[in-house]
């Protein structure tokens, strides 16, 4: 279905989970890969939070493949709540989720091949969220906006596309019970539902498509859920 021969794929937080299977998906298919993470490893290894480390991996993959096809901006930003969440964390978390993914694009900008595409990895959080999650969520909505502001700016020449993944199990537990059958898919996510999506949106079969957020959460945030029915109940305050 994709071939990604001597395609250049560009993955942040590549070292596991969603990051780690889009870059083997990628791999699979025929793609190199130059992935970031703070994590040790064969790929670069930095803080995306600090400029100097964006430069200096930008200009490593420039050097070393001459140009981008794709751009995943995947790396997971800290997930802290307005009660315990300080300043810096709360600006730490927009500087990996939406400031680095920024100027990431801009510094490879001049040097993505014809059909080159961008794909922002945001979260069904960007519509939704529970108690405590402000640095995450807010994050999260700021990737998902930027995506169709960089799909209008880069217009003609990049395609930018963002996914929010919902529940994802990294770990690819099978659930049973309550918490898969909440899901109107009747399955909790695991990473290659997130990768296969990553690649049709690369590949030449969503040309047409740019500037959408594409939610794959097994529908859970179309659910609507009232106390009492269909057999949903609010326990607690």
């Amino acid at each position: 279905m994709f071939d990604f021969t001597n395609k250049v794929a560009v993955v942040t937080g590549s070292a596991n989970g969603i990051g780690k299977c889009i870059s083997e998906a990628f791999k699979k298919h025929g793609a190199a890969v130059a992935g970031i993470d703070r994590v040790p490893g064969e790929h670069f290894v930095g803080d995306l939070s600090d400029k100097t480390v964006l430069e200096a991996f930008a200009e490593t993959v420039c050097r070393r493949y001459g140009r981008v096809d794709y751009l995943i901006n995947n790396a997971l930003p800290l997930m802290k709540g307005i009660d315990e969440c300080s300043y810096e964390e709360f600006q730490y978390a927009l500087s990996v989720g939406v400031t680095a993914p920024f100027y990431l694009a801009k510094l490879f900008a001049p040097h993505f091949a014809e059909g080159g595409s961008i794909v922002n990895i945001s979260s069904s959080r960007d519509r939704m969220s529970q108690p405590q999650t402000e640095s995450y969520t807010a994050a999260k909505g700021g990737i998902a906006a930027l995506t169709h502001a960089l799909a209008v700016s880069f217009a003609g020449r990049i395609r930018v596309n963002s996914i929010s993944p919902g529940w994802i199990d990294t770990s690819y537990r099978v659930y049973e019970g309550p918490d898969a059958k909440q899901q109107p898919a009747g399955r909790v996510g695991n990473p290659s539902d997130i990768a296969d999506m990553v690649l049709f949106l690369c590949s030449r079969r969503a040309g047409f498509i740019t500037g959408e957020n594409i939610c794959i959460d097994g529908g859970m945030t179309k659910q609507m859920i009232y106390h009492g029915d269909n057999g949903w109940t609010l326990q607690g305050t």
